[in-house]
């Protein structure tokens, strides 16, 4: 089981169906789906903020990896 199983199973569906009371409970799936993602992307910003120009190997590494992450497939600058 990966790491986006266990979040899919944790929150549930969000894709809406056309049905009312699900697509409710749907609603509220994506709500806390979209809190999880911006809290990830916040995380991975302070990877890339806090470390793309250490002197450092490791940490200048992971920074710059955040960083082109945000910038390239994302297109947060």
């Amino acid at each position: 089981m990966t790491v986006y199983d266990v979040v899919k199973k944790l929150i549930g569906e969000i894709n809406p169906i056309g049905e009312t009371n699900e697509d409710a409970r749907r609603f509220e799936n994506l709500e806390k789906m979209v809190i999880l993602v911006d809290t990830l992307i916040g995380e991975i910003d302070k990877v890339a903020a806090n470390n793309k120009n250490r002197q450092e190997y490791s940490l200048k590494k992971s920074g710059q990896f955040a960083d082109k992450y945000l910038k390239d497939d994302l297109g947060i600058a």
